[in-house]
C-alpha cells in the first residue's frame, strides 16, 4: 500500500474513532444531563403526562399527589396540599424548573413506569408493577405545624430527629414557598421573583446553608477535653473579667462582660451550665488544635452527611492552619471565626449526646408503597459513626440538663420533664447575632419512650434583632417543640 493510500485510511479509521467517541460520549455520559434539562420538550411531556405517587406523612397527612386532568385522564397535574409546610423536604417537579427535594432524590420510586420506553415494556413483561410507588415520611405533621408557626416567616430553621434512629421527625426552612406556584407551563414569574427575593424564600437553610455555631459548639469543646482527659466537670479553672488572647491585643469576654461566677475559680460544669466564654475559650487553647478538629470530625464535621437530601458539609479549619495560632484556637472553641455549621450538623450533636456518643444516619422517608398501599420497603437505622464514648456523652449530658434547670437554657424547661440543651449567640459582623438552641428530651427515658434531638436557627435574632440571644429567642421554640412531641 503506497503512502498516500495509508494515510487516507488512517484518516478515515480516526473520523470512525471520533465518531465512535463523540457518540458514546453524548450517549453514556452527557445524556442524562440533557435528558434532564428542564428545556427539553420531551422532558417536559415526560413530566406532565405521568402519575407520580403520593407523599404523605408519619400521620397520613397528604403533602403531594398526582391529579389526572378533567379533558384527558393521561395527563396529571402535581398538587401541594400544604403548600409552603414541607416545601423544602417534599420540593416540586416543575415543567420550568426541574425538581428539588424527594421530587427529585426519589424520582425512580414516584414515577409511573407506564410507557412505551424500553425499560417500561420490559417492566410490564416481566410482571413488575408499572404504577408508580409513595412515600411515607416519618415527619409527624402537628409537631411540623408547631415548627412552622414558631419561625413565624422568620429567615431561620428547625430539624427535630429521634437521636435513636436518625429519623426526621420536622424539618422547616423558612421564610417557604408555595410550590403550587411553580407548577404549570405560566409559573414563570413566580419563578422569577422567588428567585430575586434577598430572604431567599428557596434556599434550604437546614441542609444548604451554614452559619457560625456560636456557643453551642461548646458542646464538641467540652467534648474534646472529656475525651482528651485534659478536664473534667470539677476541673476549676480562673475566672477573670476578660481573657486575653496571646500574641494579640484583643480579648475575649462573656455575654455580660462580668466574671463567670465570683472571679476566682470556675469549673467547666459551672462554665458550660452559664455559657463562660472566657473560661471555654481559654479550655480550647489547652485542648489544642489537632484535639479540637479531630473531636469537630467525629461528629461529622467536614464530612457529607448522607441524608436524603442534598446537604453541604460543615466545617472545621484544618488543625495545621490554627495549629501555633491559640488565638484561633480560643475563638474556633467559641464556635466563631472558621467554624460554620449546617442546623441539620448541629441537631445531630445534640443527638449524639443523647444517643450515648452515636451517630445515626438520618432519613426522612420511613416507607415506601405500592399504588395498593402495601410496603414495598422500609428504612431501617443505621449507625452513621461514634462521636464521643458513652461515659463522655453521660457527663456532657448532665452539663446539657443542668443548663437547662439553672443556666442558659431555662426558658427550653417543660414542667414535669427532662430536658437537656446548650444556648448559642453567634456574633456576625455588621449585622445582628444569629441564635441557635441544640438539645434533647427526655433525659434517661424509660425503654420505649419517645424522645427528640432539636436545632433551632434564627438568623440575625429573628424578631427581636440585636437584643436577642439562644436563651430568650431559641429555647422558648425549643420547649414547644418538646412538649408538643413528648405530650
Amino acid at each position: 500500500m503506497n503512502a498516500p493510500i495509508r494515510r487516507t485510511a488512517w484518516a478515515i479509521l480516526g473520523t470512525f474513532l471520533a465518531l465512535i467517541l463523540a457518540t458514546t460520549w453524548i450517549q453514556a455520559i452527557a445524556g442524562p444531563g440533557y435528558r434532564d434539562d428542564p428545556r427539553n420538550p420531551r422532558l417536559t411531556a415526560w413530566r406532565v403526562g405521568r402519575e407520580r405517587g403520593a407523599i404523605i406523612t408519619a400521620d397520613a397527612v397528604v403533602t403531594a399527589r398526582s391529579d389526572p386532568s378533567q379533558t384527558d385522564p393521561q395527563t396529571f397535574t402535581r398538587v401541594y396540599p400544604e403548600e409552603a409546610r414541607y416545601a423544602h423536604t417534599v420540593g416540586f417537579t416543575s415543567v420550568l424548573f426541574g425538581s428539588r427535594g424527594l421530587e427529585r432524590t426519589r424520582e425512580n420510586d414516584l414515577v409511573s413506569h407506564r410507557d412505551s420506553t424500553i425499560s417500561g415494556v420490559l417492566n410490564v413483561m416481566l410482571g413488575g408493577d408499572p404504577r408508580p410507588r409513595g412515600l411515607r415520611l416519618t415527619i409527624d405533621d402537628a409537631l411540623q405545624q408547631v415548627a412552622v408557626e414558631a419561625l413565624a416567616g422568620q429567615r431561620g430553621s428547625i430539624i427535630a430527629i429521634d437521636p435513636s434512629t436518625g429519623a426526621v421527625l420536622a424539618s422547616v426552612s423558612t421564610p417557604g414557598y408555595d410550590p403550587n406556584s411553580l407548577i404549570g407551563p405560566d409559573a414563570g414569574p413566580a419563578g422569577a421573583e422567588l428567585e430575586n427575593d434577598p430572604d431567599q424564600p428557596l434556599l434550604h437553610r437546614t441542609v444548604n446553608a451554614t452559619y457560625p455555631p456560636g456557643s453551642t459548639f461548646k458542646v464538641i469543646t467540652a467534648a474534646a477535653a472529656l475525651e482528651s482527659g485534659i478536664a473534667g466537670p470539677s476541673t476549676e479553672f480562673p475566672d477573670p473579667i476578660a481573657l486575653e488572647l496571646p500574641g494579640t491585643t484583643a480579648t475575649i469576654h462573656n455575654y455580660d462582660d462580668d466574671v463567670c461566677l465570683d472571679g476566682r475559680t470556675v469549673t467547666l460544669e459551672d462554665a458550660f451550665v452559664h455559657s463562660c466564654n472566657t473560661t471555654l475559650a481559654a479550655l480550647g487553647m489547652e485542648v489544642g488544635a489537632e484535639t479540637l478538629t479531630a473531636t469537630a470530625e467525629a461528629f461529622g464535621f467536614n464530612s457529607v452527611i448522607p441524608y436524603e437530601l442534598p446537604v453541604v458539609p460543615s466545617s472545621m479549619p484544618d488543625s495545621a492552619t490554627y495549629a501555633d495560632d491559640p488565638a484561633a484556637a480560643a475563638q474556633n472553641a467559641l464556635g466563631q471565626r472558621d467554624v460554620r455549621a449546617t442546623p441539620v450538623q448541629m441537631a445531630l450533636v445534640a443527638a449524639a449526646v443523647a444517643n450515648e456518643g452515636n451517630i445515626m444516619i438520618p432519613f426522612v422517608v420511613a416507607d415506601v408503597f405500592t399504588h395498593d398501599g402495601k410496603i414495598e420497603s422500609t428504612t431501617e437505622p443505621t449507625l452513621w459513626r461514634r462521636a464521643i464514648s458513652p461515659a463522655s456523652a453521660a457527663v456532657l449530658s448532665d452539663m446539657m440538663e443542668k443548663a437547662v434547670i439553672s443556666g442558659t437554657g431555662h426558658n427550653a424547661a417543660v414542667p414535669d420533664l427532662r430536658v437537656a440543651g446548650k444556648t448559642g449567640t453567634a456574633e456576625v459582623t455588621g449585622s445582628s447575632p444569629h441564635v441557635w438552641f441544640i438539645g434533647f428530651a427526655p433525659v434517661d427515658p424509660e425503654p420505649g419512650e419517645r424522645r427528640i434531638a432539636v436545632a433551632v436557627l434564627l438568623e440575625n435574632g429573628g424578631p427581636a434583632g440585636e437584643t436577642a440571644s439562644g436563651g430568650s429567642v431559641a429555647a422558648p421554640i425549643a420547649a414547644r417543640l418538646f412538649e408538643t412531641y413528648l405530650r
